[in-house]
Order: structure tokens, then sequence, then C-alpha cells
């Protein structure tokens, strides 16, 4: 993690929705820290890999992978997208805060995944920002589903107000905000927004991704044996995806866990070389691959599939087995370990 929280963006405020404040008298649970600042570790130095030392390339190294602009869409049309989706985060971001390291009551969805009113709160958030600029686009949100009156509709943004709710309500700033846009089942357009350093990655077809404005990049590393892998937990495997897990993590220099959305900005940013997941729905996903592409890394299923997903009304959030890497020879190196069928 970064050692120094960049400036504060400047926070999209939209005074005709209230932001309910948590009840200090609230019977459940309070989450706090002995010190109110966040404890940041530093990043680990460079490293040799193949005996070549490994920094984050500029972007005039790498491949030229940054994904065509979509048909029929021109830059100002992204422009406007891009701004759009920006004032999103902060709606969500502004929501967050005000619930991080608080009371609030952690209620348990079907599959037993925890949800808190800070992600049911954010979402509405965004999803009244969405309809504002553009009342013909359709939302799918984590939380709610579909939200159009029509049953599909060419633009449709995808949300997950909190990826990494378990972080979020432990007190560990390394969840996000993630935001997709749609243009006919292809993400266009994605966000990592990270509401508590600060921090968010924008990924817009055609062009790079960037961390609060600056151009970021992948690094080179070639050789899986060199390679930082990060998973969120080790325990969300099926059986049979752990076994595969497990074949690529034995051949990596260092296994790390617990990131959630966050490992895939790190990637994004040059700090690590691998992320490998499984059972992560389009909302969890989606928003990741222009970051991921637009700094020149891949991002695949784990036969090395395109990642797609048509959302609509009659859609279900289907789950997918999903790996990203900075480097397309240790990406290749990680589809043959995975050996997945």
């Amino acid at each position: 993690m970064l050692s120094q929280i960049p400036k504060s963006l400047s926070f999209f405020h939209n005074p005709s929705i209230p932001i309910p404040i948590p009840n200090s008298n609230s019977p459940t649970l309070r989450f706090s820290t002995p010190n109110p600042s966040l404890s940041l570790t530093h990043l680990p130095p460079l490293r040799r890999c193949r005996s070549t030392l490994v920094a984050m390339a500029s972007s005039s190294d790498l491949p030229n992978t940054v994904v065509p602009l979509p048909p029929g869409v021109d830059e100002s049309e992204l422009d406007r997208f891009a701004a759009v989706a920006n004032k999103v985060a902060d709606a969500s971001g502004e929501v967050i805060r005000k619930y991080f390291r608080q009371k609030f009551e952690i209620l348990d969805k079907e599959d037993s995944s925890p949800v808190t009113i800070a992600d049911q709160t954010a979402e509405e958030h965004m999803i009244s920002v969405i309809f504002e600029n553009f009342p013909s686009h359709a939302v799918y949100g984590e939380e709610n589903g579909w939200r159009c009156k029509e049953t599909s509709a060419d633009y449709v943004w995808v949300l997950d107000p909190i990826d990494g709710t378990k972080s979020f309500i432990t007190g560990k700033p390394v969840f996000g905000t993630l935001i997709s846009l749609l243009l006919r089942g292809k993400p266009i357009l994605g966000i990592i927004d990270q509401p508590i350093l600060r921090e968010r990655w924008l990924g817009v077809s055609g062009r790079k991704t960037t961390l609060n404005g600056k151009v970021v990049s992948t690094r080179t590393c070639t050789n899986l044996a060199q390679a930082y892998l990060y998973t969120t937990s080790p325990h969300l495997f099926s059986a049979e995806a752990e076994e595969a897990f497990i074949r690529v993590r034995n051949k990596v220099k260092v296994p790390l866990y617990g990131c959630d959305c966050y490992a895939y900005a790190l990637l994004a940013s040059g700090y690590v070389d691998l992320v490998v997941e499984s059972g992560l729905k389009p909302y969890d996903f989606l928003s990741l691959i222009p970051v991921i592409e637009g700094s020149g890394g891949v991002i695949t299923d784990w036969k090395g599939h395109q990642l797609l997903w048509e959302a609509s009304a009659n859609s279900h959030a289907t789950s997918f087995n999903v790996v990203a890497a900075g480097d397309k020879q240790i990406h290749q190196q990680a589809l043959n370990s995975l050996q997945w069928q």
C-alpha cells in the first residue's frame, strides 16, 4: 500500500438525497482503532526478475494493449461518461466514509455474504447520479439488480458499491467501489475507487489507465517463479478450483492474501504481477477490465477466454473464474498451471 495518501479529490454531493447518519445508540457492532489515522505500510523495494531489474514500465514501453474505441462512440461522449462516472464514485465515497469504522447493523444476504446500510445507501446515491445524467441508461447493481423501465439497453452501468464488505466491516481499507459502463455488453469504462485512501483508478476504452489523473502501467515480469501473486482468500475456492489455484501458488515467488479489488488496482500500478480468483460475479470484475487492459495487463477467465456478461432484466449474476496479469507471458504460464477444463 502507498505510504502517503494523495490529496483529496473533488467530491460530488447531491443535496436532494439525504445521507443517513449512523446512529450512535444502535445496539450493534462498533469498529474502532486506537489511532484514527491509517497505519500504512511501505511497498517492497524493487526486485530482480530473471536477472533484470523490475520496475514500473513507462507507457511507451508497453505493448499496445489499450482497447480501441467502440464503434459509434466519440471522444466527447467518453469524456462525459468519465465525468459522470467520477461523480458516481464521489457520491458513493461520501456515504462510505461516514460509515467506515462506525456502528452499523450487519445483515446476511441469501448467499450468507454480509451487507450493510453503507452498501445499500451508497448504491442508491450512485443510481441517482446516473439517472440524473443518463435517464435512458440502465443500471445493474449488486444490491438491487436491474433498474430500468425497459428489459434491455445499449448502455448499462454495473455497480458494486463496496467490493470487499468483509474488509469494510472489519475496518481494513482495501475494499473498493466498482463502477463499469457496458456498451452492448462490453465494458468501455471502469473505475476502482478506494474512498478512504482517496485513490481512484480510471480505465476508458482507447485510453491509458490513470490513478488520480496520472497514467499508470503494469510492470514486466516474464517468469512465474518471480511473480508476486494475490488472491482474496484461499478459503474461497471450491475443491477443484482450489487444486488449480494451488498449482499456480506453488510456482510463484510470493503468494499474498486479503486485498479484494484493491489487488487488481495494485497490479495496474505495477506493484504486483498476478491475481487469481474464483467465483466472481459480473459486478466484481467488469470494471476491472478497462483498468487492467488500459495499463498494459491481461485479464481473462481461467481458460484464457474474454470475460463477457450480457446485462438485462432477465440476467443472472453467474460466477466466473478470473486471472489477471501484468505481463502476457506470466498470464499464459498461469493458464498453463491452472489447467482448467
